[in-house]
C-alpha cells in the first residue's frame, strides 16, 4: 500500500474526496427516491409507475429517473476520475466537483416533474465529463510514451 501511496501525487487525494462527495450524492438522490414513493405510493419492487394505474406516475418517474440516469453514468465518471486524476489531480479534481454540482441541479430539475428542467445546468455535466476523458487521453498518452 505504501508503494502505491508514493506512486499518486499528493494531490491525488483531492480526487479521493470528490469521488465520496458524489457518493454522499447518491445517497441523497436515493432517498429522494425513496420519499417520492411514499408520497406518490410507488412500492416495491416497482422501479417505475405506470401512468395508467397512478395519477402521479410522471412526477415519482422523473425523480426516479434522475437517480436512475446518475447511477448510469457513475462507472463512466469514476473510472475517468481515477485513471485522469494520476496525471492531473487537481483538474480531474475540479472537474469532478463541477460534474457533482451540475448532478445536483440535473437531478433538482428533473425532480420538478418537467424533464426538460434537468438541462438548465444539468447539460453542462458533459462538459465536465468532456474534460475528464482528455485528463484521461493524457495519462494514457504519457503511459505509452513513457
Amino acid at each position: 500500500m505504501a508503494e502505491l501511496v508514493e506512486f499518486l501525487p499528493k494531490e491525488y487525494g483531492y480526487v479521493a474526496l470528490v469521488l465520496v462527495l458524489y457518493c454522499f450524492l447518491n445517497f441523497w438522490m436515493a432517498a429522494q427516491v425513496g420519499k417520492a414513493r411514499k408520497k406518490y405510493k410507488v412500492f416495491y419492487p416497482t422501479l417505475y409507475a405506470s401512468e395508467a394505474e397512478n395519477k402521479d406516475a410522471k412526477l415519482f418517474n422523473c425523480v426516479q429517473r434522475g437517480h436512475q440516469n446518475s447511477l448510469e453514468l457513475m462507472p463512466i465518471f469514476f473510472i475517468l476520475m481515477i485513471l485522469g486524476g494520476i496525471r492531473h489531480p487537481i483538474i480531474s479534481a475540479s472537474l469532478g466537483a463541477i460534474y457533482v454540482v451540475t448532478r445536483f441541479c440535473y437531478f433538482k430539475g428533473y425532480a420538478t416533474g418537467v424533464p426538460e428542467n434537468r438541462l438548465n445546468i444539468g447539460k453542462y455535466g458533459f462538459l465536465a465529463i468532456l474534460g475528464l476523458m482528455i485528463c484521461t487521453i493524457s495519462f494514457g498518452i504519457h503511459l505509452i510514451s513513457a
